[in-house]
């Protein structure tokens, strides 16, 4: 099996090499290179094609979420984009989440977390435990409060139970939670992620989570009070 390849950008140099030095320590991984700025990542990924990208949010110039936006590329080009942030789930991931990003880590991770996350990304799953889906959701209607768009015609071509699924995993159920409310085995609910995913272009289920609520597929039920 070949090595994942990675590419860390972060303005801050301890960070940066930090990670960089910490990843290289697995056998599993390559770091082919690493970037102080948006507008470099998406070089030196363009010239490198790594598999996942460590992409802070803030950074002069191109920020991260830019740089996240011109690096995915369709359903399934170009690298997938883990976003590191010093906040969980603000402003900013949110958006960078809307640009394709796979997941988010906070900075403070373990070095296990890091290399557990990695791995995650790698495999093309989305990093987002049914938790930080719900909290996505709440930040969806803090954030985005105006009427929702009309449902893509993608959306038409889901059967009724491929759309049933979706709506559960858009509230922030995980697979086994799925199951269980509809009384399948997980396997089943997998293959009809899977379908979703293919039929609406998406890279994973962070992006079916966005785009069920954008298309006004599902909507919120919770706003945040203040």
């Amino acid at each position: 099996m070949n090595a994942v390849r990675v590419v860390v950008a972060d303005d801050h140099q301890v960070i940066r090499t930090g990670y960089a030095a910490l990843l290289d320590t697995q056998p599993d991984f390559t770091v082919v290179g690493t970037a102080s700025d948006g507008g470099e990542a998406v070089r030196i990924c363009r010239e490198l094609s790594p598999d996942v990208v460590l992409m802070d949010v803030r950074m002069p110039g191109t920020d991260g979420i830019e740089a996240t936006r011109q690096l995915v590329d369709g359903a399934s080009g170009g690298p997938r984009i883990l976003i590191l942030t010093t906040f969980d789930l603000d402003e900013y991931v949110y958006d960078a989440l809307r640009a394709g990003a796979s997941g988010f880590l906070l900075k403070d991770v373990t070095a296990e977390q890091l290399f557990d996350a990695v791995r995650v990304i790698a495999a093309g799953e989305a990093l987002l435990a049914p938790t930080v889906t719900r909290r996505l959701i709440s930040e969806f209607t803090r954030l985005r409060p105006e009427p929702a768009t009309p449902p893509s015609a993608a959306l038409a071509t889901l059967t009724p139970r491929e759309t049933q699924v979706l709506r559960l995993v858009a509230e922030g159920l995980s697979n086994p939670e799925v199951a269980a409310r509809l009384v399948v085995t997980e396997e089943t609910v997998k293959t009809h992620v899977s379908r979703v995913l293919n039929k609406l272009g998406l890279r994973d289920r962070t992006q079916a989570v966005v785009a069920a609520y954008e298309s006004g597929l599902v909507v919120p039920r919770f706003r945040d009070p203040g």
